[in-house]
C-alpha cells in the first residue's frame, strides 16, 4: 500500500521554483519533503511571494532559535491582518504561550513547569498506561478501528485533561475546538475555516470561565493541576490576567493534543510504509522484555526517530527586530521568517540518509520540539505518551495493518492523518 507517494526530482524543483506557502498543491501536502530537499539546494533561505523568508536548513532554524534577542514570537503585527485585530483568534494566538516574549512567555512558562517536573510526569505513567490498555481492549474487542479516532487522538485529550482536571463528561467537544483553533494557523484560509476557528475559539472560552469560576471555589493540587497552579500564580504573587489565564488554558490543550495525535499516528502508519524497521523494533522489544528499563530505552530512541522523519509540527514562525544575516541573506528589521521544521530535519548536512527511517539512529538531535527559549514545555510528557502508547500498541497487536490507504490532514503546519483504518488480524 503506497502511502507517501514517490515526487519526481523535476516536480519538486518546479513547486520549489514557485513556491508559495499560500497556494501549495496537492502533490504537496501528499508528500512535501522533495521540495524541501530542492529549496535547501536551490535557496535555502526563501524569499516568498508576500515577503517573507522560509528556511530549510537545520544550522539555520537553529541560529533563529537562539537569538531571542533578533527574532520574536510575537504575533501580533502578522496575525492583525490575518484575524483582524481584536478577534477571538486573534487575541488567543497573541497571549498563548507559544506566540509571546518574555516576560510573558517567562512567567507563564514557569507556572506550567512547575506542573510538569519529572516526577509529576512519571506519577502520570500508571494511568497512561491504564488508558491505553483500556483502548487497546477495545480495538481488540472489535478486530480492528481507526489509528486516529480511536487511539491516536483519545490519549492526549484524556491527559491534557487530566492535567487541568476537565470534567470527563466535558471531554467531547475538546478535539473539535483543538483542530479548528490550530488549523487557523495554515498559511491560507478559506471563510469557512476563519469563521470556524474563530466560533472555536469563542465556545472554549465560555466553557473555561465555567471551569475556571469551579476551580477558584474548589482548587486542586498545584503541584498536579496545571489550572489551579495558573489560578495561584507565582509565589511572589505574581498572577496572569484573566485573559492571559484563559488563553494559555486553551493553548496547553490544543498543544497537548495535536501535536502528540501526529506522533502516534504518524509513527504507526510509517511502521507500514517501512516493514524492516517495524520488525527490528519488535525483534528489540522482545529481547528486552525481562528489562524494563532496557524496553524505555529502546521505544524512546524511536520516538525520536519518529518525531524527526515526520515531525508532528512542520512549520514555526519569528519576526526579525533589528536588520540582521541568516544563512548568508540579510533580512531588513520586521522580515517575517518561517521555519521549516520538517525540512531541517531532513537536512543531510546534520542527518546521514535523512530520507530513511532508522530506529536505531544515533544522531536523532531533531528540532521537533523546537529549540531555545520556546523549546516544547511538554516534551517529556510527549515522549512519556508515545513511547507507552506506541510500545503497548505493538506489543498486542504485532501483526496489525492498515485496511485502507489512511487519510492526510491536508494542512502544511501540522503534518497528521485524519483516518488510518486498521485491522488486528
Amino acid at each position: 500500500m503506497v502511502i507517501t507517494p514517490p515526487m519526481s526530482a523535476a516536480r519538486a524543483r518546479e513547486i520549489a521554483a514557485g513556491f508559495d506557502l499560500r497556494a501549495l498543491p496537492p502533490d504537496f501536502y501528499a508528500n512535501p519533503y522533495p521540495v524541501y530537499a530542492a529549496l535547501r539546494e536551490t535557496e535555502p533561505v526563501k524569499r516568498l511571494p508576500d515577503g517573507a523568508y522560509f528556511l530549510t536548513r537545520h544550522a539555520d532554524l537553529v541560529t533563529v532559535y537562539r537569538d531571542a534577542r533578533h527574532f520574536s514570537s510575537d504575533k501580533q503585527v502578522e496575525y492583525a491582518p490575518k484575524y483582524g485585530a481584536g478577534s477571538p483568534l486573534f487575541e488567543h494566538h497573541t497571549t498563548s504561550l507559544v506566540f509571546n516574549d518574555p516576560p510573558l512567555h517567562t512567567r507563564v512558562r514557569g507556572l506550567i513547569m512547575g506542573a510538569l517536573t519529572r516526577r509529576a510526569i512519571a506519577d502520570m505513567e500508571p494511568g497512561l498506561v491504564t488508558l491505553v490498555d483500556q483502548l487497546l481492549d477495545r480495538i481488540e474487542a472489535r478486530g480492528g478501528g481507526d489509528l486516529i479516532e480511536d487511539f491516536a487522538s483519545a490519549i492526549p485529550v484524556e491527559i491534557i485533561g487530566n492535567l487541568l482536571d476537565v470534567p470527563h463528561a466535558d471531554r467531547t467537544p475538546l478535539r473539535g475546538w483543538s483542530l479548528a483553533i490550530l488549523g487557523a494557523l495554515e498559511p491560507a484560509l478559506t471563510p469557512d475555516q476563519l469563521a470556524l476557528g474563530q466560533r472555536s475559539v469563542t465556545e472554549f472560552l465560555a466553557y473555561l470561565r465555567q471551569l475556571v469560576a469551579e476551580r477558584r471555589r474548589h482548587p486542586g493540587d498545584p503541584a498536579r493541576d496545571v489550572l489551579t497552579r495558573l489560578i495561584q500564580g507565582e509565589a511572589d504573587g505574581a498572577q496572569l490576567s484573566a485573559t492571559e489565564l484563559l488563553q494559555n488554558c486553551i493553548f496547553l490543550l490544543n498543544a497537548g493534543h495535536e501535536t502528540t495525535t501526529n506522533l502516534i499516528g504518524n509513527s504507526l502508519v510509517a511502521l507500514q510504509e517501512w516493514p524492516g524497521e517495524k520488525s527490528r523494533l519488535l525483534l528489540n522489544l522482545k529481547q528486552t522484555i525481562a528489562n524494563p528499563r532496557g524496553e524505555e530505552a529502546v521505544l524512546t530512541h524511536a520516538v525520536d526517530e519518529f518525531l524527526r522523519f515526520e515531525s508532528s509540527n512542520q512549520l514555526g514562525n519569528r519576526r526579525a527586530l533589528a536588520r540582521c544575516e541568516v544563512g548568508g541573506t540579510m533580512l531588513d528589521a520586521g522580515a517575517l521568517v518561517t521555519l521549516c521544521i520538517g525540512a531541517a530535519n531532513r537536512d543531510p548536512a546534520q542527518f546521514a540518509a535523512p530520507d530513511l527511517l532508522d530506529l536505531t539512529r544515533e544522531d536523532a538531535r531533531h528540532l521537533a520540539f523546537g529549540f531555545g527559549i520556546h523549546q516544547c514545555a511538554g516534551l517529556s510528557l510527549a515522549r512519556l505518551e508515545g513511547r507507552v502508547a506506541i510500545g503497548r500498541f505493538l506489543q498486542r497487536f504485532p501483526h496489525y495493518r492498515l485496511s485502507e490507504p489512511p487519510t492526510r490532514g491536508g494542512r502544511a503546519r501540522f503534518r497528521g492523518f485524519l483516518r488510518a483504518p486498521f485491522s488486528v488480524a
